[in-house]
């Protein structure tokens, strides 16, 4: 039996489709804003969709869609399977 590897990734650099779980934010100005957004450590996050020129990035978080801009993005760490 294999067992899975998690990867700790930036989710700039997950590719659509992609699901994983926040699991912290680098400290910045913006930290407090993507928390009241829902980007949240534990949360499961998916990206749905990447804009052709790559930014920004829509992502299903807590029920909803958001529209992130890549450098935003940068700042959030997330774990994969």
């Amino acid at each position: 039996m294999k067992v899975q590897e998690e990867k700790v990734m930036r989710l700039s650099k997950l590719r659509a489709g992609t699901k994983a779980v926040i699991t912290s934010h680098e400290e910045s100005e913006f930290q407090l804003t993507l928390m009241e957004m829902g980007c949240i450590p534990g949360e499961p996050v998916w990206v749905e969709m990447i804009a052709p020129m790559g930014d920004p990035m829509a992502i299903q978080i807590a029920g909803y869609y958001l529209s992130i801009r890549k450098k935003d993005a940068d700042m959030i760490w997330v774990t994969t399977e």
